[in-house]
């Protein structure tokens, strides 16, 4: 029987620790433990040893941007412990506080940030920092999909790069909320996708781009509509309202306008090439006459091919039957003239960027574009030429050097004269076409220069093609707004107008080997002036702070394009 005296615990039934060899009895106290002795483990450091660095992981090159190899600055520090990291730098796992925002700073064009957002995976884009109204419940899908595709069919038919147009369709649905979205451009056909979230059915809406137009103060409207909408924040019935202003807005010159400056153009080139006062004349009056034969064939339906074939006629004419008539004009420059004013520089530099950036479908589609509309100017000179040389097969001589003719006073203002008649038929904006004027005399001086330094003239017109880039890029990020109306008119004076007549004339002659060279040298020039102008921009946007305070250096490239 327990005395009373017992405790309950004595009560409780003793465990198999109470009744080990090694217990004290009860009643006897625990020895105290020795102040030197201490729990350790064999894996322990001692005292004033360290560890040693992990060995550094080999750099990828799939690391993100802004990302480091060596694993410090990404992860969170506590003393002097600090968090695992991947091999590209970002945590192994998510801090206490949480993964940094992407913050991309809107003091930027708002190129440079949709293009950097472009670039990055859907699951590390920044979500919208877009601040819902009190009237708003969230955004209307089907509308800002709608208003997505309608600006980037303006932006694409006014001739716009693949990359500029998907960074303006991305930017605008972004800016409404939509952050998972897809946009996708090839040369006809504009589509866009929308996926809430992973487990919701994606939204899709395409547009399919019919005609093209040139008119490029109508697309320097929308770049400033797209960066309201992506910048300001402006509501979606206000941007409908904007985009409809826009397209109801007339051209800023007329048709006679743009025929008078195909004239001047043409007067200009051939006055460029060792042309006098007879040859402007006559060189404007056949690309007038060329130019109010294609609005004929056009006004009927007649595809774009046949409206080079007859606008490439007329031109070749005069100068045909001025060399018949034993006037003494050289009517080589004539008809160079009037191929200063057809060659597709425009579509040639576009088709070339794609192919830059890595839109390959839609390089394709604006080169064969090209191709075609080359064909049928070789269509319309080649036939007169035949019939000229037919008629009086000894007036015009190939051998005609026009690249003798030395006149820099002359020449430099026949390419200020050429690329104000480019700006005209472009439809620029008045306050653009100074600076679009200033930057193809550039170009001229550029290449005149380096041609009297016996520099081969495929590397002049690049060099010359990369400043015309590069100042194209400046002024257009100075100005927040395209760089097409800086550069397309400025390239004019660069245009192989004199190498493609060449060529044309050597082949109606049978001379296949001399024409085939003069071809070549034609389609080199031709690339180099397009690879020029996007090296040039490329080289300016090496000193465009880049968004979200990234150095250049880290910018995220277009495509994954090195062969693995």
């Amino acid at each position: 029987m327990a005395s009373d005296a017992e405790s309950p615990e004595d009560r409780k039934p003793q465990s198999d620790e109470a009744r080990s060899a090694f217990t004290p009895p009860l009643g006897m106290p625990y020895p105290p433990l020795p102040e030197d002795e201490h729990p350790t483990s064999e894996f322990t450091v001692p005292e004033g040893m360290r560890t040693e660095a992990p060995v550094e992981p080999e750099g990828s090159a799939f690391a993100p941007p802004g990302s480091s190899t060596n694993g410090s600055g990404n992860g969170s520090a506590t003393g002097t412990h600090q968090l695992p990291t991947t091999p590209a730098g970002w945590p192994a796992f998510t801090p206490p506080h949480g993964i940094p925002a992407i913050s991309l700073t809107k003091d930027v064009p708002w190129q440079d940030r949709m293009r950097t957002m472009l670039r990055m995976p859907v699951t590390e884009r920044p979500a919208p920092e877009r601040i819902e109204r009190a009237d708003e419940s969230g955004p209307a899908v089907p509308r800002v999909l709608d208003l997505t595709l309608r600006i980037g069919e303006i932006l694409l038919a006014g001739g716009e790069g693949a990359e500029d147009v998907e960074a303006a369709m991305f930017g605008v649905a972004h800016a409404y909320g939509l952050e998972r979205v897809e946009p996708t451009v090839t040369f006809t056909l504009l589509s866009i996708s929308y996926q809430p979230s992973l487990v919701d059915d994606p939204v899709t809406a395409s547009r399919t781009v019919r005609r093209r137009g040139v008119d490029y103060t109508r697309l320097s409207a929308v770049f400033r509509l797209v960066d309201d909408i992506t910048s300001d924040g402006i509501t979606l019935e206000e941007a409908y309202r904007g985009l409809a202003e826009i397209r109801r807005n007339r051209h800023p010159f007329p048709s006679w306008a743009l025929t008078v400056a195909s004239g001047l153009l043409s007067g200009a080139a051939s006055m460029l090439v060792g042309g006098g006062l007879t040859v402007f004349v006559a060189a404007a009056i056949g690309s007038m006459l060329g130019d109010r034969l294609a609005w004929l064939a056009s006004g009927r339906g007649l595809p774009e091919f046949y409206q080079f074939v007859a606008a490439a006629m007329p031109p070749a004419a005069m100068g045909v039957a001025l060399s018949m008539a034993h006037t003494g004009v050289q009517a080589s420059a004539v008809i160079t003239g009037g191929l200063f004013a057809l060659i597709p520089g425009r579509a040639l530099v576009a088709g070339v960027q794609d192919g830059l950036t890595g839109y390959y479908i839609t390089a394709a589609a604006r080169l064969l574009e090209v191709g075609y509309l080359i064909v049928g100017i070789v269509i319309g000179v080649l036939g007169v030429l035949y019939i000229g040389v037919q008629l009086s097969a000894h007036t015009l001589n190939p051998e005609e050097a026009l690249g003798t003719y030395d006149e820099p006073v002359v020449q430099i203002v026949a390419s200020l004269l050429l690329a104000l008649a480019f700006c005209v038929l472009l439809q620029q904006e008045r306050h653009t076409v100074l600076f679009a004027t200033f930057n193809g005399g550039v170009a001229w001086v550029a290449y005149g220069v380096l041609v009297q330094a016996h520099v081969n003239p495929v590397v002049g017109t690049t060099i010359a093609a990369g400043l015309v880039g590069l100042f194209g890029q400046l002024l257009s990020r100075y100005r927040y707004a395209s760089a097409l109306p800086y550069v397309t008119a400025a390239i004019g004076p660069l245009l192989p107008g004199s190498a493609t007549y060449f060529a044309l004339l050597n082949f109606a002659q049978g001379n296949l080997n001399e024409g085939i060279s003069s071809l070549i040298k034609a389609v080199s020039l031709a690339l180099a002036i397009a690879v020029g102008v996007n090296l040039g921009g490329e080289v300016a946007r090496l000193f465009i702070r880049a968004p979200a305070g990234e150095d250049a250096t880290n910018r995220r490239a277009a495509k994954r394009t090195r062969g693995f």
